[in-house]
């Protein structure tokens, strides 16, 4: 009688789990079951949007392969209004700064880059953009701006890059040992062999030349 009364009373337990829990689990199923379906749908959802986005992409590379420029103008700002999230519409606004800058057109090309700046979601391309607009800015003569914008870098990656943008700026006003010292840590962050060590150099010697 003992075990009979042991399997008696642990159907009742089981039973009273079930009353106490039953509506929770069932809830936990009908919830999981819906996460499903629902991640399916927004994998496939982000499918189409990246498949249409390079679609677009790849028609404003074409328009700008033949210069009509009118119709590359459209392409990009329909890939910043209707697929902000994706590389390609970062993609398409380092390839518009590269045309405007090509036409003498800084002023969109700060436009597009500063784009980049405000809504891509990898750091290395919002410091590559950072880093574009800095020489179109220096190229403007705009050195207190240019220098604040390098100075805003907080990218490992291109340190070295941010470094010698920073001693150009500073050569071009005028401020040699500043200069020095940023290409001398220009230097400093290269690699051993690097082919960017003999532009920095030349710089470098450049301003010991200018003293």
């Amino acid at each position: 009688m003992d075990i009979y009364a042991s399997d008696e009373e642990k159907g009742e337990e089981i039973k009273q789990w079930w009353r106490d829990n039953g509506l929770a689990v069932f809830i936990g199923i009908v919830l999981g079951i819906a996460f499903l379906f629902s991640g399916r749908y927004w994998l496939t959802h982000q499918t189409t949007l990246t498949e249409q986005a390079a679609r677009n992409y790849q028609q404003l590379s074409t328009s700008l392969t033949e210069d009509k420029n009118a119709e590359a103008e459209q392409q990009v700002q329909k890939l910043f209004s209707e697929f902000p999230s994706t590389p390609y519409a970062v993609f398409a606004a380092f390839d518009m700064a590269k045309k405007a800058v090509d036409l003498n057109d800084n002023a969109a090309a700060k436009t597009y880059l500063q784009w980049v700046i405000d809504h891509a979601e990898l750091a290395g391309h919002k410091s590559l953009a950072q880093l574009r607009l800095s020489q179109v800015l220096l190229a403007e003569s705009n050195f207190d701006l240019a220098l604040e914008l390098v100075n805003q870098s907080i990218s490992g990656s291109y340190n070295s890059l941010f470094s010698e943008r920073k001693g150009d700026i500073l050569a071009a006003q005028g401020k040699i040992d500043e200069a020095r010292s940023a290409y001398q840590t220009a230097m400093m962050t290269l690699g051993q062999g690097e082919p960017r060590q003999t532009i920095v150099q030349l710089k470098l010697d450049n301003v010991a030349v200018a003293q």
